[in-house]
């Protein structure tokens, strides 16, 4: 196989605004063969915008003329269609956060495990020119051991006004399940995926419930509004590194903030932009970047990486497994914020 057939289920707003045109990008090594969407006026649309020549509404009939198929449906529906896709020989490429739960991840690893085929999870964080020089940054030892991360995904009044994002049933959760699962994955990544130990977490949805609302990203009933919209957590894990983590739609600051920053034993790394700060030579240095390399939009090597991992060129970043610890940490987060008490992994 020298070109991957990729089917798309779910074509949504991520699907097309991301996914559709990254593949489109990648001609030489994926070409999508066919989409579906259980609205039927939506995926005769896209199939006709984008040129693709099979449009279903039920997923399940595009399995015979696909390789692999990449999934944007609600989160609700991720476990299923990953598991019917797998089952039925293809490689899946599914959108963040993995499943609902931890249960539904172990499922379908297992589903992937059994198929052999590969299964990766949309973490783009990960591809992201800062990330990936941070990444090479500490296998290169340059600041010792991580013992802290410290993770802010923050956002000034943009609760998403479209799609499911606050319809709790489809999604599970809001600015933790969407936005902040990013900076937890790469948390875990740069600190080399520790296994969590002890969760403690407080969830919030009371600025989005407010009269009055002012909100950037469209308009939303705040009368059913019943996901979370701001998000704070401590994390421990079994080597004794830890996280400190923080996200929202909503809060009520300046301006948004994506920043990560990880301490190690004789240095650390700040992100978003890249920074390295290192006690060295009886010094206190602080570098930055002039130039780091990659590509600007992480669709691409994202994608780049899944196709090549399908065709059995390279190795998948993004690893199942890896993903489910993203799940498990968001689980214990919710049971910690109803229960009151921190929540014990492992």
């Amino acid at each position: 196989m020298t070109k991957l057939r990729m089917g798309v289920i779910g074509v949504g707003g991520i699907a097309q605004t991301r996914h559709i045109p990254t593949f489109i990008k990648l001609s030489d090594s994926v070409s999508i063969e066919a989409i579906s969407d259980i609205n039927p006026l939506t995926a005769q649309t896209v199939g006709e915008t984008f040129n693709i020549p099979n449009v279903f509404s039920d997923y399940r009939d595009m399995f015979g003329l696909v390789d692999a198929v990449t999934i944007c449906t609600p989160n609700k529906f991720h476990a299923e269609i990953t598991i019917a896709a797998l089952r039925a020989g293809l490689h899946v490429f599914c959108e963040k956060p993995m499943a609902m739960t931890p249960e539904e991840c172990e499922t379908m690893i297992e589903a992937a495990e059994e198929s052999g085929k590969v299964l990766a999870i949309a973490y783009h964080y990960r591809f992201m020119k800062d990330s990936r020089a941070a990444k090479r940054v500490i296998m290169e030892n340059e600041i010792g051991e991580p013992i802290v991360a410290r993770a802010r995904a923050i956002r000034r009044r943009k609760v998403p006004g479209w799609g499911v994002f606050t319809n709790k049933e489809l999604q599970g959760g809001g600015s933790l399940i969407d936005y902040g699962c990013h900076f937890l994955d790469l948390s875990l990544w740069l600190l080399g995926n520790p296994e969590p130990v002890e969760v403690t977490g407080t969830t919030y949805n009371k600025l989005s419930r407010m009269p009055d609302q002012v909100n950037q990203w469209g308009d939303f009933d705040k009368e059913s509004f019943e996901v979370d919209d701001h998000v704070t957590a401590y994390i421990k894990f079994d080597n004794g590194a830890s996280m400190l983590f923080e996200t929202s739609w909503s809060a009520n600051v300046m301006s948004d903030e994506e920043s990560m920053s990880i301490s190690g034993e004789t240095g650390g790394i700040d992100l978003f932009p890249f920074q390295m700060n290192q006690m060295k030579h009886g010094m206190l240095l602080n570098s930055e970047a002039d130039w780091v390399p990659g590509e600007d939009d992480p669709s691409l090597p994202q994608a780049q990486n899944f196709i090549n991992s399908c065709l059995g060129l390279e190795e998948l970043i993004v690893k199942p497994k890896e993903a489910m610890q993203v799940s498990e940490i968001i689980d214990a987060i919710y049971k910690s914020s109803e229960t009151g008490q921190s929540i014990t992994l492992k």
